[in-house]
């Protein structure tokens, strides 16, 4: 097992004393003057090994190695990103030019026009970054990921970099990229996605939020580290990349294009740099005693840039880590939010292969769900009544409504509409695959171990404990509009989302 990396103490920097607040420009600015300050680029930084998994049989990069690839596909920026610094190490070491790819997979196009044009306006950002960089970025399209290994074969690629995702799809598509690429490059797996990595933070499912708390919270001072840069490579690539014309490969694929891309988010690593920097001066302030309501504008807004990969988890971490002195309970509540909480999610993704499924629930869940999957239902909508909020109860349709026109859902109102889903359907199985459908559809952040997660804890008391049994929910928590008008102002809510046109 590799030694740890040498923790860094982090800088004492504290907002007590700025009286003026910087642009945009001056914040990206001070934070890669951070990533300079911290090392001269990857190979002069204490590079920690335990975040890397070796997924081949081989560990060293072949004679023949011609270039190193970072086949990117969960986290697309170039900056503050662990897997895209490892292959840069690797390309270093080896002398030889860096390339980025990223595959348009015809069978993992299962999306929405709004979650593509996010995906490929930020992928052009990085394109253009890496071009800057000397690095050279190829858009690779196929039926399949032979189109990938036949890349690598093709160009000599001596090492392979890819990102990690817990879920079904990815986790199969590094299996056929294993099987196909020659058995002596190197594929490694490096978590850029979560600050301490994935099969690190947790070797087993975590079935409460404090056991997760106290597994991260002892680990959190090793992984919590400050960025090297990404530099500009010095060796140069023997072939160039083929052209790409972004908005004619968007049109060009067959996606759902009735859901349009959203108003209120732009893609690419400035525009999540912008919606950092007014959550922190504006918002984090009130996240601890507002971030559950859902008519208060008190939360980061930051999950398209997050479920993309334009900005990292760790850079956000780090910045808000400066106003503890000043919102120490705003901060510990977004720590837990934004670390224990979504790693909860990514844990259950990883480790549980029913992470969409009933078959996922915990036995207790299941046994009840079951005995009460008969009873009588008060209403019972269909999917497509459900999709255009067309229930009998206004706070779910102005749930409905925003999730369908902003592309989000208010987090707190995402367990209240997913759990009415289940008290108006026929059954449990179509309440989750209902309550997932319409999370992946509209949701600019769907398809996300985030979303999955929520949809189980509402349906199937995930992540909670046993209630007094009652019809349709068994033993499964129940919610109801009045205990949401106990929370906070929900005719103000609706009044805010009443028609989807």
């Amino acid at each position: 097992m590799p030694s740890a990396a040498k923790k860094r103490k982090l800088p004492s920097t504290t907002i007590e004393n700025i009286t003026t607040k910087p642009t945009l420009s001056d914040f990206i600015n001070e934070i890669q003057k951070k990533r300079e300050d911290t090392a001269k680029s990857i190979l002069d930084y204490d590079f920690n090994k335990k975040r890397v998994r070796i997924i081949s049989q081989v560990q060293l990069v072949p004679d023949y190695c011609e270039g190193v690839v970072y086949w990117m596909w969960r986290d697309c920026r170039v900056q503050d990103n662990w897997a895209f610094l490892f292959a840069q190490k690797l390309a270093l070491k080896n002398e030889v030019p860096l390339h980025v790819c990223f595959c348009l997979i015809d069978k993992y196009l299962d999306v929405s026009m709004r979650q593509l044009y996010f995906l490929m306006k930020g992928l052009e950002r990085v394109a253009e970054e890496c071009k800057r960089l000397n690095i050279s970025f190829h858009l690779l399209k196929s039926c399949d990921y032979y189109v990938l290994s036949k890349w690598i074969i093709e160009h000599k690629i001596g090492a392979v970099v890819c990102d990690f995702s817990p879920l079904r799809v990815p986790k199969n598509c590094l299996e056929e990229v294993k099987k196909k690429i020659k058995k002596e490059v190197p594929l490694v797996q490096v978590d850029a996605h979560n600050i301490i990595p994935c099969w690190i933070a947790s070797e087993k499912q975590e079935l409460t939020v404090w056991g997760m708390r106290n597994k991260i919270n002892s680990k959190l001072d090793e992984y919590l580290t400050e960025f090297p840069p990404v530099i500009k490579h010095p060796y140069t690539s023997s072939f160039d990349p083929k052209p790409i014309d972004w908005d004619e490969e968007i049109q060009a694929l067959e996606v759902d294009k009735s859901v349009g891309p959203i108003e209120w988010a732009s893609p690419g690593y400035n525009e999540g740099m912008k919606m950092l920097k007014n959550f922190l001066e504006t918002r984090l302030k009130i996240f601890a005693t507002k971030r559950n309501d859902p008519t208060q504008d008190a939360l980061s807004n930051l999950s398209p840039w997050f479920h993309f990969g334009h900005i990292s988890h760790q850079r956000v971490i780090l910045c808000v880590q400066k106003y503890k002195s000043k919102y120490t309970k705003n901060v510990d509540a977004y720590f837990d939010a934004a670390i224990v909480r979504r790693g909860l999610a990514e844990n259950f993704c990883f480790y549980n292969e029913y992470y969409d499924s009933l078959k996922g629930a915990y036995n207790w869940a299941q046994k009840s769900l079951i005995e009460h999957r008969d009873d009588e239902r008060t209403h019972n909508y269909t999917l497509e009544q459900l999709s255009a909020a067309k229930t009998h109860e206004d706070l779910w349709n102005s749930a409905q409504i925003q999730l369908v026109k902003e592309g989000k859902m208010h987090g707190f109102l995402r367990l209240y509409w997913a759990k009415k889903i289940l008290e108006w359907t026929s059954n449990p199985e179509d309440a989750l695959k209902f309550a997932i459908h319409l999370n992946d559809r509209y949701s600019i952040d769907g398809r996300d171990p985030n979303g999955y997660a929520g949809c189980m804890v509402a349906i199937c008391g995930l992540l909670d404990k046993c209630c007094v049994d009652r019809p349709v929910f068994g033993r499964v928590r129940y919610m109801n509009c009045n205990g949401c008008r106990r929370k906070f102002d929900v005719d103000a809510f609706v009044q805010r989302y009443t028609e989807i046109k």
